[in-house]
């Protein structure tokens, strides 16, 4: 289940998953993206990257909403909501796993532009809160369900990571048809709603997570790093209509007592965050789009953050200090996802024995060779376990013997996306390939071996 929690330093971090009377959206049939649950030990890498990306994409193409093609939070039912409630972040990494579908030839071009178009303009009609979106919505009203008793409002941090997937899309979909036309079009209209200078709440020097039309800024969440918000500061500086001064990034986002870091942790120098990095969520949530290739500013190299992240992940999971079972070189990796006790954070200073195959699989481009061995285990020694119908399930403990049997979308969609990124860069390609996002990026002083 998805749900916010407070890590150590006292942060409150997204651990996101994850009235119209519209009928579903026509797609192809299921067989097109066919179920492969038969474990095949001697599958080529190149074919078991494939199944996985294949299989994954299966949560957001065939198990979207059939009303408003939204993302599912998860597969089983969230708190008591039932299966209505759809995930605002993890659409957005829904959408650029469909994007690779198309690249890939699974799913067809056209009948993806369909189905995204119908998505937007269902967005279009949408509860919105000066023109961000809610964490949840209801998947065929539109209307918001709260996440918390006071959290029914506009959740910046949720609303940019839909807003990197639909950028992505707009980039990659530029074809001279009315179609697609139409698409750009509409996810521009929904891009430029949103407004993003009221977020520094009058004019404050740092951007706030939560605002509710009943209830305001009750929530008092500002957004300070180092963590996964940092997508939401470039996508605030890179607006053309809304957005917010170099001030706001420079004395809200860097001012807090947990962004600088420094240390050393088994070998690898850590530039930012927490001790140890925290859930490896932070290096590829802001990342699916937002590529850290040549990325640095005055504060760091975010592929040395990223990979150094990913890395000391790994060598804590190899070393196993609380001796959990199964961890080694190739069952290795912490983030946020469903465990024995329901669902946490997982990291190196919060660790219970639970292994998450996306925290390993989404490190791809920063751990190639470590990742790949993850995968080869997860599938041929725990695919009867863990393999079903929309590729890897969320988590497993092998200490108690625990196999999770739920999806979430925050962990589904990035599975797909930086395995792409891997591969091809595809996503990263597009994505800053948005002229505003080099404006947004040349306005922070952040400089990218994408802009010359």
């Amino acid at each position: 289940m998805s749900l916010k929690i407070f890590l150590s330093a006292g942060i409150l971090l997204l651990i996101s998953l994850c009235c119209f009377g519209q009928k579903s959206i026509n797609k192809k049939p299921v067989s097109t993206i066919p179920v492969t649950l038969q474990i095949n030990e001697n599958i080529s890498d190149s074919a078991l990257v494939d199944l996985v990306q294949k299989q994954t994409l299966r949560y957001f193409w065939e198990f979207g909403h059939p009303v408003s093609g939204m993302a599912r939070e998860r597969s089983n039912e969230t708190f008591n909501y039932g299966n209505e409630v759809v995930t605002t972040g993890g659409t957005g990494f829904g959408v650029m796993a469909i994007v690779v579908g198309v690249s890939r030839g699974w799913i067809e071009r056209d009948t993806a532009a369909r189905f995204l178009l119908k998505m937007v303009k269902w967005l279009a009609k949408a509860d919105s809160y000066h023109g961000a979106f809610p964490h949840w919505y209801h998947g065929e009203t539109g209307r918001t369900i709260p996440f918390s008793r006071k959290d029914d409002g506009a959740d910046l941090v949720e609303s940019s990571f839909l807003l990197q997937g639909l950028l992505t899309v707009r980039q990659y979909f530029n074809g001279e048809n009315n179609l697609e036309r139409e698409l750009r079009g509409r996810i521009n209209s929904l891009w430029n709603e949103v407004e993003w200078d009221w977020f520094t709440r009058e004019g404050r020097e740092v951007l706030y997570w939560h605002w509710s039309p009943n209830n305001g800024w009750a929530m008092n969440f500002p957004l300070r790093g180092f963590n996964e918000c940092f997508l939401t500061y470039i996508l605030a500086a890179s607006s053309d209509k809304y957005p917010v001064s170099d001030k706001v990034y420079h004395r809200g986002w860097v001012e807090s007592s947990h962004f600088f870091n420094g240390k050393t942790f088994y070998g690898y120098s850590l530039p930012l965050g927490f001790d140890y990095g925290g859930p490896l969520f932070f290096s590829h949530y802001s990342f699916l789009g937002l590529s850290p290739k040549g990325l640095k500013d005055r504060y760091a190299d975010y592929w040395q953050q990223n990979q150094n992240h990913s890395l000391i992940n790994f060598s804590y999971c190899v070393d196993n200090p609380k001796g959990f079972k199964g961890y080694a070189s190739n069952c290795w990796g912490l983030t946020a996802s469903d465990d024995p006790n329901g669902y946490d954070a997982h990291s190196p200073t919060n660790d219970n024995g639970t292994i998450s195959p996306t925290a390993a699989l989404s490190a791809f481009p920063y751990t190639p060779d470590k990742s790949m061995a993850a995968l080869r285990y997860f599938y041929t020694e725990l695919g009867n376990k863990i393999w079903g119908e929309y590729g890897f399930t969320d988590a497993f403990n092998l200490s108690k013997n625990w196999f999770a049997n739920s999806y979430l979308a925050i962990d589904q969609g990035p599975i797909i996306v930086m395995i792409e990124n891997y591969r091809t860069g595809l996503l990263w390609n597009l994505f800053m390939s948005a002229p505003e996002i080099k404006n947004g990026l040349m306005k922070l002083g952040i400089k990218s071996q994408y802009y010359q």
